[in-house]
């Protein structure tokens, strides 16, 4: 509001009506309030993103050496085998090594060479089983030398391509090692 001034100290002719200048204040406690309210409510009703990992079937520990184990018979012309070596090296065989449906044959990881291989295979195994329920089963035998980034690119590709039965192996045979040393 405005005041008058009728200064009683000076000269009295003719007093000025002036209206003080009142210094500005803005209250911001409303808004500080609604800033964190918003901040709560965010952060509580977002989800935060999860984890993407794949599943891995792991055998069971088993400590009793008596219990015996039984092996599956499984058909060769369904089983295919990649073996992966040093320096990017990746050879694959289908069927049996002593006697190969096709292969062994060196190839790349990626789009244009093991995945291509896999989706064609995948294809060929429903054509020769005439079931479409039965699909090819992958073996995949990474070497001592081998990298665990191409352990896990071969593993992205079973899932790229929907491979559903694969397994890691450990075993190598003498012929399947002198084809990783070859170069």
């Amino acid at each position: 509001m405005a005041e008058l001034n009728t200064g009683d100290g000076g000269g009295g002719k003719g007093g000025k009506v002036r209206s003080k200048k009142q210094n500005s204040k803005v209250d911001l406690t409303a808004m500080v309030d609604l800033a964190f309210l918003l901040i709560t409510f965010f952060m509580l009703t977002t989800t935060l993103s999860k984890p993407q990992s794949m599943s891995l079937g792991l055998p069971d520990k088993e400590d009793d050496p008596n219990k015996k184990t039984e092996d599956m018979k499984v058909d060769e012309r369904r089983t295919m085998t990649i073996m992966m070596g040093e320096d990017n090296k990746l050879v694959y065989y289908m069927g049996l090594l002593e006697n190969p449906i096709a292969g062994p044959k060196d190839i790349e990881y990626g789009k244009g060479g093991i995945r291509k291989e896999l989706l064609a295979r995948k294809k060929s195994v429903v054509e020769i089983t005439g079931d479409k329920e039965k699909g090819i089963i992958v073996i995949i035998k990474p070497g001592k030398k081998s990298k665990y980034k191409n352990l896990v690119d071969i593993l992205d590709e079973m899932a790229i391509t929907g491979v559903g039965t694969y397994a890691i192996v450990n075993d190598f045979l003498p012929k399947e090692k002198e084809l990783l040393e070859k170069k």
